[in-house]
């Protein structure tokens, strides 16, 4: 089928990436020039495990093509993805749909002969009718359906997301529409995805609400975690007892600084201002909202008492800066609320990510980046872990000990075990154990 993908940031690069993969021939169109040109050289502008080698295949393969023209690869599409941003709108926290509205009427400029037009971007209940409209509008000759399909893509594992899903959620009533979503989905069919077919409103509260059930689980394992330091229990341990009750599950059940990323904080924000908006307030998710943004900023402050609540001219090796490890990705990191404090306590800080670096440099101006997580430990009085990259759980502990001037280790990720530590000599601080 013919593909255009609206928006090449992550959403757009990895389901157009993926698609042309299937076998499609998918055009991403973005109007950065910038943006355009280094991908049309092979240069990906985000980093996410095996996406490089699956654009460079798809590429040669004749599949996949880059361009800032809208007007032919809309005009030749059999399905239009709108997939561009949808952040917090500054001030009140609604999703800023200015991006969206404005494909829209790109959109309806171009199109020609029947389209199913595509949100992939997360958006707000009723923005498909909304997005129907402006077209409408615009070209009441047109013949189109539009079709809610929201993404559900990890960072760091979003291409097997992809290819592999838990599901397909696609929001139409109309059978045209139906029958060419299957067909661009079809190499998912055989290997038994269930696609879920709802009506449009209901698959855009679908997005919103499993990230939001997800932002809860993590936020009452953190608080949970809370509690097992003041009781002398174990939340690892409790989160294992309780994730193989079938009804609750393993998954984002592991203690630590707070969720961040490109998701979860606009999209709990959203739904809480979409529910307001209707008079049906999201108590739960209000509470997470606020819980986990106070806990970031406990984090510090633990930091802080780590080392004897006195941080004034010591230097602490921060290990991690991105939200979650195999990404770069640095939008509400719990480091942008954790480095602050430090810094403004007058802690020495020295920081090494293995791909955020570029994202540090602009968010956090002025920090001290090292090349290599050695460069950082040397002569630090504190390792500071933030992020659970491999590469930290596999560090040589004896070289740990001997790099550090200090020996205390904070570990806001659990990725050691207290025996091993306190074995080496270490004053280590996890959290919920």
């Amino acid at each position: 089928m013919r593909i255009t993908m609206i928006g090449t940031g992550y959403v757009g690069l990895v389901s157009g990436a993926c698609f042309a993969d299937f076998g499609h021939v998918v055009t991403c169109v973005d109007k950065d020039t910038s943006k355009i040109e280094k991908l049309n050289h092979g240069e990906i502008p985000i980093y996410e495990p095996g996406l490089e080698r699956l654009v460079r295949n798809n590429v040669e393969a004749e599949r996949l093509f880059f361009t800032t023209d809208s007007k032919a690869p809309i005009a030749n599409a059999d399905v239009v993805f709108i997939a561009v941003g949808t952040p917090s709108r500054r001030g009140d926290g609604h999703a800023d749909l200015q991006y969206v509205y404005a494909v829209a009427e790109e959109i309806a400029a171009c199109i020609s002969g029947f389209t199913v037009i595509v949100t992939k971007s997360t958006v707000p209940v009723g923005t498909g009718d909304e997005i129907e409209a402006i077209i409408r509008k615009l070209r009441p000759d047109a013949e189109f359906e539009v079709v809610s399909n929201p993404e559900f893509l990890r960072e760091g594992a979003a291409i097997k997301d992809f290819k592999i899903p838990d599901r397909i959620v696609v929001g139409t009533e109309d059978e045209r529409a139906k029958e060419i979503m299957r067909e661009v989905y079809r190499p998912l069919f055989l290997k038994e995805s269930p696609i879920v077919f709802t009506s449009r409103r209901t698959s855009e509260l679908i997005k919103y609400a499993g990230n939001a059930f997800l932002a809860v689980k993590i936020t009452f394992i953190n608080e949970m975690a809370d509690l097992c330091e003041k009781v002398g229990a174990n939340v690892q341990e409790v989160a294992r007892g309780i994730g193989l009750d079938g009804r609750i599950g393993p998954k984002f059940l592991n203690a630590g600084p707070g969720y961040g990323g490109s998701c979860f904080p606009k999209d709990t924000k959203a739904l809480s201002k979409t529910a307001q908006d209707y008079g049906a307030p999201v108590n739960i998710v209000d509470t997470v909202i606020r819980v986990n943004d106070a806990r970031k900023k406990a984090m510090a402050h633990k930091i802080i008492a780590g080392l004897g609540g006195e941080v004034k001219g010591k230097r602490i090796a921060i290990l991690g800066l991105a939200f979650k490890q195999n990404t770069d990705d640095m939008r509400d990191a719990p480091s942008l609320s954790i480095l602050p404090i430090l810094r403004e306590a007058g802690a020495d800080l020295i920081a090494f990510d293995p791909e955020a670096h570029h994202e540090a440099a602009k968010l956090l101006p002025g920090l001290a980046l090292a090349e290599t997580p050695w460069a950082a430990i040397e002569g630090a009085d504190a390792m500071v872990i933030i992020t659970e990259w491999d590469q930290f759980r596999a560090l040589d502990l004896n070289r740990v000990k001997s790099s550090l001037k200090g020996r205390t280790v904070i570990d806001l990720r659990n990725i050691y075990r207290p025996e091993d530590m306190q074995k080496h000599g270490f004053d280590y601080i996890s959290i919920g154990r």
